[in-house]
């Protein structure tokens, strides 16, 4: 058979069973099956700085109440239209004007909130209030009732994020909209982070559906504690300096089961080694100042970053001390499939010299010489070379 006559006898069999809704897998197997992975989002930077006029410019010409939630999305340029920073991933920085209240409902999306600017505003959850702090985490689980509103004299902003594309994917999200604008307070505040928070636990209590912690609040001064500490004893990680993940104390899992929450410190002088990975993710810089740089490549999923005021970090610069928030998308859905892929790498300049002279290889997941096998971190970034 020729090949003009195969090419019309295969189209002659797609126009015929096409009424029957059928279509040839081979034709689209390896869109669908790609070699690697590939994502139209591409890496971006807001700078709060220039985005604070038109939240406060927003305050004028809605209110809280009108708007139910006065949100400016931070929409990925390679996805405009979509309402997402990520293909997984929605977010926008909210506004809260003194005295007002964006009313209470639920919806079967999960929320978190990273509180960027003031205090005093406070989130109500499952009729508990929490007070909010700039840094401070707080999440909004699935179908759980919430409200915002302040009574202080300044507004507050924080940044939303929520798993909306990934309910938009298995066509689930819906809410309801409460008969109130504000729930009862029926718990003091700093009642769930009491019986959960000090590595302690109730006798008997039955947990919501939806694997979220009942900790809704973590509150960022405590946060720092730990990292402070970490910083004053513990080794620096090449990749990562000092990086904590947030838990749900009652399982050791993460806060909310569709995305993933850390908080991480790059000390003064440090210059990270790159990494890249198949995950989105959003950084929020709570303090300091730095440098980010991104390669993209079309071969695999870009990261994606947030950047708070001066700031931005994947390899980092850091001249000053940062901490900095991460949000990225974790799902009980990753656990079953796994297509998450995250690779440190090795940057062949004058930081990752050679050691000894010898060759350097991977052993027990540790960079090191496989001369005097003196690790990465002993011999490229001595503890001299980092100012605290």
């Amino acid at each position: 058979m020729s090949s003009s006559s195969n090419s019309s006898e295969r189209k002659r069999l797609y126009d015929d069973m096409a009424p029957l809704h059928l279509t040839p897998l081979w034709e689209v197997l390896h869109a669908l099956v790609p070699p690697q992975p590939t994502s139209k989002a591409q890496a971006a930077l807001w700078r709060y700085d220039e985005l604070r006029p038109y939240l406060l410019r927003s305050g004028e010409v809605i209110s809280a109440e009108e708007a139910v939630r006065r949100v400016l999305i931070l929409e990925n340029p390679g996805l405009t239209g979509q309402s997402r920073i990520t293909p997984s991933l929605y977010a926008g920085l909210q506004l809260i004007l003194p005295g007002e209240i964006a009313p209470s409902h639920r919806h079967t999306q999960t929320a978190l909130r990273f509180v960027v600017e003031g205090q005093g505003a406070y989130t109500a959850v499952e009729g508990e209030r929490a007070t909010m702090s700039e840094g401070d985490f707080i999440i909004t689980p699935n179908w759980g009732w919430h409200d915002h509103g302040s009574d202080v004299a300044e507004p507050v902003v924080w940044l939303d994020g929520l798993d909306i594309p990934m309910l938009q994917f298995f066509e689930a999200g819906f809410a309801e909209n409460g008969d109130a604008s504000r729930q009862a307070v029926v718990h003091a505040e700093g009642r769930s982070g009491a019986r959960w928070g000090h590595n302690l636990a109730p006798l008997r209590e039955t947990l919501r559906d939806g694997n979220a912690s009942p900790i809704f609040s973590y509150p960022y001064s405590r946060s720092r504690e730990s990292l402070d500490y970490l910083e004053r004893h513990e080794p620096l990680d090449l990749w990562d300096g000092f990086k904590l993940r947030y838990i749900n104390p009652a399982t050791g899992g993460w806060p909310m089961p569709t995305m993933g929450t850390f908080l991480q410190r790059l000390p003064r002088g440090f210059d990270g080694a790159p990494w890249r990975q198949t995950d989105g993710a959003v950084f929020s810089v709570v303090e300091g100042s730095g440098e980010v740089e991104i390669t993209v490549d079309t071969q695999r999923a870009t990261s994606l970053v947030l950047k708070r005021s001066d700031e931005r970090r994947e390899r980092h610069s850091i001249s000053c001390r940062s901490v900095k928030i991460e949000v990225k998308k974790e799902s009980n859905l990753r656990q079953a499939t796994n297509p998450h892929a995250k690779r440190r790498l090795l940057r062949r300049d004058r930081s990752f010299r050679a050691c000894c002279n010898a060759l350097v290889g991977e052993v027990e997941d540790y960079l090191c010489c496989v001369s005097c096998r003196r690790t990465w971190r002993e011999f490229c970034y001595p503890e001299r070379d980092i100012q605290r």
